[in-house]
């Protein structure tokens, strides 16, 4: 129990230097990215571009039923800007397609 494995150690604290490494160099870094232009749209889009490619293999493994949520609450949010209820739009049409069948 007291034994404490040395390449344990090294891993989380390898992690935990790569971690705090890259969030200091975005820190950095970020006072020279340009202030408009191309780049600047690229990163401003980027937020979505990471919350699809998250939310898009968990669609896409719910088939039909995955879909016919995605849509009702993409519409949902579109329609009445409320995102909380979009999602429980979503969420809502993911319970009745598995409780039907």
């Amino acid at each position: 129990m007291n034994d404490i494995n040395p390449n344990l150690v090294l891993a989380i604290g390898g992690a935990a230097l790569v971690t705090y490494g890259l969030r200091l160099g975005g820190l950095l870094l970020a006072g020279h990215l340009p202030k408009n232009g191309g780049f600047r749209r690229f990163m401003d889009a980027l937020p979505g571009t990471i919350l699809i490619s998250l939310v898009a293999p968990g669609i896409v493994s719910s088939g039909i039923l995955g879909a016919v949520a995605a849509l009702a609450t993409a519409w949902c949010a579109w329609k009445t800007k409320n995102v909380l209820l979009a999602m429980l739009l979503g969420m809502g049409v993911v319970a009745a397609g598995r409780w039907i069948g």
